[in-house]
């Protein structure tokens, strides 16, 4: 247990912020060539790494189930020799993506001066997330291809894990002669190590909270330093009257089942009146191997004996869990009603073959990504070619939807003169 004061937490994490952003040149002003060596320098040490990263996961696993985290937050927690090869190739696999930084434009004023606007890296950005240990490659790769250091703040059940990438990632920089403090890591997870991380305005700058509900109003309602809001997915799927049912049912199943843990995972089904009585046995049937819980409306409960009746709260819940909240409606308004009340901006989809009824969905569903007959599990960097994702932005400024090594940018006007000078 950690026995530091709070000035003493605050004074860590700031020296950490510090050391982390005078090291920040050395992978800013780097080309995008020696970046990319970067990247395959720390795919390799991942792998070189494998017995001790495995190891330390083991640890942090092992303590995990004995303070009780649930099965499937284990899950996201677990490492095993493909998870990290695959951990590992995302990393090498950024190389391929065009260089971020590069595109610049000029143009020429009356006035005597010409202006460049060039892309450069936000600078330090911070993350701070839970309990999964790929983020801890993923955030670090993609801010080395976009050229920004990287403070990383990880939950305390990945602490050993983080560690021992983290150990990885700053040998593999030492080697292509990047400053290995480029890459900072929160050894403190004592909640107020991020809360000392929400007030480094003037270091940090942008914060990008990964993780579930709480921890995102947390950083949106605490923090000094900008923040991207990030990650709650409380995703619905609605199934049309004019639904391909057999095409429905596998989505459905594909949105909840295949990895429920995972932000994109559908949370709430809506199923036309006209359809319920058919669709809802047939889902039933087929989630039996995951044992799916069902909590639904009072519709649902009279064409499912099994299902548990549904409050206010469940359907504002994202559960990351083998449950699902299921209401009847009437129609297509009644499902954007209900989605614009407690959906959490992330990923929507509906399911049907009418054209008419899936543009107005897709129209007025105010959501960063929104699905056409597939499945929400896809809103993912690397699904939509990014190479990775820092986190999936639900908000509409800076960034939307996935945010890739673009995302991780912003522009500068360079302004040329010869003794120019405004009249």
């Amino acid at each position: 247990m950690n026995t530091l004061s709070k000035e003493q937490i605050f004074a860590d994490v700031q020296a950490l912020c510090e050391r982390t952003r005078l090291g920040a040149p050395t992978l800013s002003l780097a080309s995008h060539a020696k970046r990319c060596k970067a990247l395959v320098a720390i795919s390799e040490a991942l792998r070189a790494s494998e017995g001790e990263i495995l190891a330390a996961n083991a640890r942090d696993l092992a303590a995990a189930a004995e303070n009780g985290v649930p099965r499937v937050m284990l899950d996201r927690l677990a490492l095993n020799t493909a998870r990290l090869a695959a951990i590992a190739d995302a990393v090498k696999n950024l190389k391929t993506l065009p260089d971020p930084l590069e595109g610049t434009e000029s143009w020429s004023r009356p006035t005597g001066i010409t202006i460049t606007r060039a892309k450069v890296p936000l600078g330090l950005v911070a993350i701070i997330y839970e309990a999964r240990p790929n983020v801890t490659a993923d955030a670090a790769a993609l801010c080395i291809k976009s050229g920004n250091a990287v403070i990383l703040r990880g939950g305390k059940e990945a602490i050993e894990t983080n560690r021992a990438i983290v150990n990885a990632i700053k040998q593999a920089l030492r080697t292509v002669d990047i400053s290995p403090d480029v890459v900072g890591l929160v050894e403190i997870t004592d909640r107020e190590s991020a809360n000392a991380l929400m007030q480094m305005r003037g270091l940090v700058d942008v914060l990008i909270p990964r993780g579930g509900k709480g921890l995102i109003q947390n950083c949106v309602n605490n923090s000094r330093v900008p923040v991207i809001e990030t990650g709650a997915g409380n995703c619905h799927v609605y199934v049309d009257k004019e639904a391909d049912l057999e095409k429905a049912l596998t989505v459905t199943v594909n949105a909840k089942c295949q990895r429920p843990s995972v932000c994109n995972a559908a949370e709430t089904l809506l199923v036309h009146r006209d359809v319920a009585q058919r669709f809802l046995p047939a889902l039933f049937s087929a989630t039996r191997e995951w044992n799916l819980e069902f909590r639904g409306c009072p519709a649902t409960c009279a064409i499912l004996p099994e299902a548990k009746p549904a409050t206010e709260e469940d359907f504002a819940t994202e559960y990351n869990d083998y449950i699902l909240t299921v209401k009847v409606v009437n129609g297509v308004d009644e499902a954007i009603t209900h989605i614009e009340k407690y959906g959490t901006r992330h990923s929507e989809a509906i399911l049907t073959e009418d054209e008419v009824t899936a543009h107005k969905f897709c129209d007025l569903v105010d959501a960063a990504a929104v699905y056409h007959n597939a499945s929400t599990r896809f809103t993912d960097g690397e699904i939509f070619g990014f190479g990775a994702e820092i986190g999936i932005s639900t908000q509409k400024l800076h960034a939307r939807g996935p945010m890739g090594p673009e995302a991780l940018t912003t522009v500068k006007y360079r302004v040329y003169g010869e003794g120019a000078v405004r009249k």
